[in-house]
């Protein structure tokens, strides 16, 4: 009750003060932070994703401007030659607002990264955005199969039937790309698993799938059981390093992050920046109270 209480009041303290949470997890506020982010990872072997924030807009002024920011990223990543590609929230878009809009926006930022070979992936929002971003993917799937991916829940119960649902799609010429993550918004208990062992039982299973059927596959997590068992399937199913790799968020585990690093596998490092990081932290520290016992800590080590 207590971390919901201060959860809720977040949004109303000084930004200054959220800071001292959010720097740790957030490259900053302008793509200069982030590049320079990257390049660091890069130089530690580490690939990295870009993620500007700023979902759950108002008005499709607001997605004309986040795209435009996109097209700027992309083409900066490029010069820079950073080892790196980009994950997209559709609701920045207007995925709420207008579908078809949404769907525009996104190809125009596919078309652009594919003209570098590169690669966007469409982040999995909450319940209300999972039908329209899987339907998302696949317009965009067909077009330019090597070129886009998706992110996959394992609390949600209908993870497992979805990526059944995907499976007819994959050939050898346009493979499927998956993320799985755990999931972090709060859901109803009809639609999403609770327990954290059940959580992980459903998570292994979405991940063995997945390997069975050859999808590439980003291995989200920082949780050190997921990890090991995840190294025992890799084994299991003799998985070829370039159809797989872990991937962590920025801030969080480093330790862990070295540790699969030294094992020998791809690691990718979520990176998110940009001027809504205000939003973002408040928004992540409701969805998960639990987070404002990092706040508190933080207080009292401001490295």
């Amino acid at each position: 009750m207590f971390n919901k209480f201060v959860a809720f009041l977040l949004p109303y303290f000084p930004k200054r003060f959220i800071w001292i949470f959010s720097k740790r997890y957030i490259a900053g506020e302008t793509l200069k932070d982030a590049l320079a982010v990257s390049k660091s990872l890069n130089r530690e072997g580490i690939r990295v994703t870009l993620d500007v924030l700023g979902e759950f807009i108002r008005d499709l002024d607001e997605a004309e401007r986040n795209k435009q920011e996109y097209l700027q990223v992309i083409d900066r990543l490029e010069a820079e030659k950073i080892n790196g590609n980009f994950s997209v929230k559709p609701s920045s878009f207007g995925l709420l607002i207008d579908e078809e809009v949404c769907y525009r926006h996104i190809r125009e930022i596919v078309t652009k990264a594919a003209s570098y070979h590169n690669f966007v992936r469409i982040d999995m929002e909450d319940s209300s955005c999972v039908d329209r971003e899987i339907k998302l993917y696949k317009r965009l799937h067909k077009e330019f199969p090597n070129n886009v991916g998706l992110v996959f829940q394992a609390y949600l119960k209908r993870t497992f039937q979805d990526l059944q649902d995907l499976a007819s799609l994959h050939t050898k010429d346009t493979p499927l790309n998956f993320r799985l993550c755990k999931g972090i918004y709060v859901e109803p208990a009809r639609i999403a698993y609770k327990d954290h062992g059940e959580i992980n039982r459903h998570y292994l299973e979405d991940l063995e799938y997945i390997l069975q059927k050859g999808f590439y596959v980003g291995i989200a997590t920082h949780d050190d059981y997921l990890i090991e068992e995840a190294y025992k399937l890799l084994e299991k199913y003799k998985v070829p390093g370039d159809v797989y790799e872990f991937q962590m968020l920025y801030g969080v585990t480093p330790e862990r992050r070295s540790s699969v690093l030294k094992n020998g596998h791809a690691m990718r490092v979520y990176v998110p920046f940009g001027k809504d990081w205000f939003g973002y932290s408040t928004r992540r520290l409701k969805e998960n109270p639990k987070m404002t016992s990092y706040i508190i800590k933080a207080l009292f080590n401001r490295k």
